[in-house]
């Protein structure tokens, strides 16, 4: 048990988080509502919070600009193995250019726990 500890807080079979979108294109000023799948490890761990950070990336210049980010703070436990939902709802800009071949997408998200490591998870949109 105390092994299993100790590689969790490495981030071997720690809880995992994915976040869950009803489809990738949206429009402009839409609201998107999904959710935020969690995954529990090999042990329990004490959510702390999760940010997901809508992120505008450059192809041309490879710059990457963090827009928007959605923060959901917590001390739930996740139990071993548990699966547990949290609802996600986001609101896009009305002022985004849309999606090119130079101009993309992606929400960010990140899962931190009390001790261990993070869980990360990247998703691709599409804004026309």
């Amino acid at each position: 048990m105390l092994l299993r500890k100790y590689m969790s807080l490495l981030g071997v079979g720690s809880a995992m988080i994915d976040l869950i979108l009803p489809k990738e294109t949206y429009k402009k000023g839409e609201l998107i509502n999904g959710y935020f799948y969690i995954k529990g490890g090999t042990i329990e761990q004490k959510l702390k919070r999760i940010e997901c950070d809508l992120v505008l990336l450059n192809q041309k210049t490879g710059e990457e600009k963090v827009l928007d980010t959605a923060m959901v703070l917590s001390s739930k436990q996740i139990n071993s193995e548990e699966d547990s939902q949290v609802s996600f709802t986001f609101k896009l800009p009305e002022d985004i250019p849309c999606s090119s071949e130079t101009i993309s997408y992606r929400f960010k998200t990140k899962l931190t726990f009390n001790k261990g490591v993070e869980s990360k998870d990247q998703d691709i949109i599409q804004v026309i």
